[in-house]
């Protein structure tokens, strides 16, 4: 079990969830010039490209009290698996922290909440409100006044036009646009490519250009 110690009086940085979408993370946190040095996750990867240190599995006892030692981010693409991830660890009162790549573009009036991902290229503008564990994807656009709840992924070159609304645990995929004043509901599901013109329904699934439920 991997052991925390403070450097240059940050914490090292440890992973809850160690796949694809938690590489881009690292490489987030790297660009900050933190360090991550471990990752949780239910069982041992044998895939481990930037060689971290095993912690265990974050839900047993023993793992969380070392966890209480680092910063800790919840590093899951999945809404939902996301959101169970991020409850535990804020309710093991574990330190949460954000992932915001330099490069990012964030006003000075946007609002984030907490263990979210800015990734690179991203622009957040005015007035804008970012919710908890949100994954703002590489170059996405959240225009001025957007409300983002939380545990939505925004995906790579999503436009979000102005006074935008995402209910909780949304997804808006790769390269689709959102016109101005549109309400997105709850666990909404937006195919890449997508154009919405017209307010979208909780649960909904929608995909194409024009967009049809799916």
């Amino acid at each position: 079990m991997a052991k925390f110690e403070r450097v240059k009086q940050d914490k090292n940085i440890v992973l809850i969830g160690y796949s694809g979408h938690s590489f881009v993370v690292l490489e987030t946190f790297r660009a900050m010039g933190r360090t991550v040095s471990a990752y949780c996750d239910l069982s041992e990867k044998e895939y481990n490209p930037y060689n971290l240190g095993y912690a265990g599995n974050e839900t047993e006892a023993g793992v969380i009290e070392q966890l209480k030692a680092a910063d800790c981010f919840v590093s899951i693409g999945d809404n939902q698996l996301r959101r169970k991830g991020y409850e535990k660890a804020r309710g093991a009162s574990l330190s949460i922290i954000n992932a915001v790549h330099p490069s990012a573009i964030i006003s000075e009036t946007a609002g984030l909440g907490n263990g979210v991902m800015v990734a690179a290229g991203v622009i957040i503008n005015a007035q804008s409100r970012i919710g908890n564990a949100v994954i703002c994807n590489t170059g996405c656009i959240i225009e001025h006044e957007c409300r983002i709840a939380d545990f939505v992924h925004i995906a790579p070159g999503a436009v979000l036009c102005g006074n935008v609304s995402v209910g909780e645990g949304s997804f808006v995929g790769a390269n689709s646009v959102i016109r101005q004043g549109i309400t997105i509901g709850k666990n909404v599901i937006i195919g890449a490519g997508t154009v919405i013109t017209k307010d979208i329904a909780d649960g909904a699934k929608i995909a194409g250009n024009p967009p049809r439920m799916l």
